[in-house]
């Protein structure tokens, strides 16, 4: 049995000010996780050739924060329902300290791996435990208006993380290593930040933690994460390494439930899902996930390969989607905190999304940054209003001793998507491409090079002016494709929203509700 004795006072409605100071070293947190995920992206290539490591590698450099991140998310959201929140939000940005620092001393690509990992593990506390820690000290009622900040941080860390890490790297006298230092100040200033601001009651819990559960989901998520991310580039889709990742995947979570069912304290509570409201949630997360990350991650590689733009001018055309999310967020939010009404805005963002991608399957080689522009705004707009709702609708409607279960599940979900939608649509572009670019060589009658052949990435600097407009071509018609399949998971996201019950929202925050249900649970006091 668990023994919860009650917190040691009685927890109070905070002012704005003080949500506001404790949301700093949130805040300071989220911007780390978001630039440990981006800053090096256009570091890569110097990386990998300063160490000497192999392509296998550089994948790997890139899957071992992701698959840490999304895989023990679960396990800090649970513990987040059993320990203090503040000493694990800490923990996880210790954890962050020490996996930047071992990155920017590593002389090999192992430790540099290794370090990824544990990196990867402090940003998923990061993610679980920052939504967690807003709910426990904002009622749902207010926290509209709040996520409008998150929506901004995710922005400015999502422009700024590529131009940081491209500056870094030309910049001869500090170069690809303080891509991982450069996250070290604002982690330490967060855990300060935090250590001063956020003042949460302390609930003494004698808990007897699932670590077989835990490891059985880890594991099988793991073997998901790592089919998902290698199958077309390392092997074939249909191959034996397919057979054995995605059997062992399966039966690992199939054991993990069995688990799960038996246990006091389980990782995830499958009791959450009798909740309706959680479970389309769940599901819109993932259907957003695969929709958004899988859409948006290669317009990037559009910019450049198809419109020829360079590194850092390709991360600032990404602008007008980041500022539609931003503005749809923050407005979206404010309104929310002043109405009460939440499900439109759920409905409304999956239309606009919807449309957005839709009118991204129609670029091309050809299209005015003008037109493009508009179209990703519409998309920004779309994911600003559904993203962030989606977590309020849940924590609204789930117990306060699950808020922590019930927000990692989603914030999981929406990464598992991430992770599935980049993989296969990834895959579907390198087909996509091949075909448009023999295509157009047959009707040519040129000899194919460049690589296309083998799924390289052409270098256009090197392909002559009529091979180079062949390239462009396919990369323009292949991203639109890429769109065009995103597209019909954001209809579906549309369809699941379209059924969650809209209720009113709580004006009381989690820790005022956590308590409000612990003296609902407790024994009378004996008379006399």
């Amino acid at each position: 049995m668990t023994a919860i004795e009650a917190p040691e006072e009685t927890p109070t409605a905070m002012s704005n000010r003080q949500i506001l100071q404790a949301m700093s070293g949130l805040m300071a947190g989220m911007f780390v996780a978001i630039l440990a995920s981006t800053v090096v992206a256009n570091a890569l290539p110097r990386i990998i050739a300063d160490l000497g490591a192999s392509q296998s590698s550089y994948t790997w450099v890139v899957t071992a924060e992701l698959l840490a991140m999304t895989a023990t998310v679960p396990l800090w959201g649970k513990l987040s329902d059993l320990f203090n929140k503040k000493l694990l939000l800490q923990l996880s940005l210790c954890m962050f300290v020490a996996g930047s620092l071992l990155a920017g001393f590593s002389q090999g690509v192992g430790l540099l791996i290794f370090s990824r990992v544990v990196q990867g593990a402090g940003a998923g506390g990061l993610t679980a435990l920052a939504q967690v820690v807003m709910a426990a000290v904002i009622p749902p009622r207010r926290l509209g208006k709040y996520s409008g900040i998150f929506g901004a941080v995710f922005a400015v860390g999502t422009v700024a993380g590529p131009l940081i890490g491209g500056v870094l790297v030309d910049t001869s006298w500090l170069g690809w290593r303080w891509c991982f230092f450069i996250g070290v100040p604002f982690a330490l200033a967060a855990i300060l930040l935090l250590q001063r601001t956020l003042q949460l009651p302390t609930a003494r819990r004698e808990v007897k933690i699932d670590f077989l559960g835990a490891f059985l989901i880890i594991a099988g998520v793991c073997s998901l994460l790592i089919w998902t991310t290698l199958a077309g580039n390392q092997f074939d889709w249909a191959s034996w390494q397919t057979a054995a990742l995605t059997g062992a995947g399966v039966v690992l979570l199939v054991a993990a439930v069995l688990v799960e069912m038996r246990v006091p304290e389980p990782i995830i509570p499958l009791t959450i899902f009798r909740n309706r409201t959680i479970t389309l949630t769940t599901v819109a997360s993932l259907l957003v996930g695969v929709a958004m990350f899988g859409g948006t991650v290669f317009l990037s590689q559009y910019f450049q390969i198809s419109l020829g733009k360079s590194p850092t001018v390709a991360g600032l055309m990404s602008l007008p989607m980041i500022l539609g999310l931003l503005v749809s967020s923050t407005v979206a939010g404010q309104i929310i905190s002043a109405t009460g009404k939440w499900k439109r805005y759920l409905v409304a963002g999956a239309v606009i999304m919807t449309v957005g991608l839709g009118l991204l399957s129609t670029i091309g080689a050809d299209t005015g940054f003008g037109t493009l522009s508009l179209y990703m705004a519409i998309l920004g707009i779309g994911i600003g209003m559904l993203m962030q709702n989606l977590v309020l609708a849940a924590q609204n409607d789930v117990p306060a001793a699950q808020l922590g279960s019930a927000t990692s599940v989603l914030s999981f979900f929406r990464s598992m998507g991430g992770t599935i939608g980049t993989s296969v649509l990834g895959a579907v572009l390198a087909n996509r491409v091949s075909a448009e670019m023999a295509k157009s060589l047959g009707e040519s009658g040129q000899a194919q090079s460049g690589g296309s052949g083998s799924g390289a990435v052409p270098d256009l600097s090197k392909l002559p002016a009529a091979m180079r407009e062949i390239v462009e071509h396919a990369y323009g018609v292949a991203t639109a494709d890429l769109f065009l399949v995103a597209a019909p998971f954001a209809l579906l996201a549309l369809i699941t929203v379209v059924f969650i019950k809209e209720k009113p929202l709580k004006t009381t925050n989690g820790m005022q509700r956590l308590a409000e249900e612990e003296a609902e649970t407790a024994p009378p006091a004996p008379v006399g």
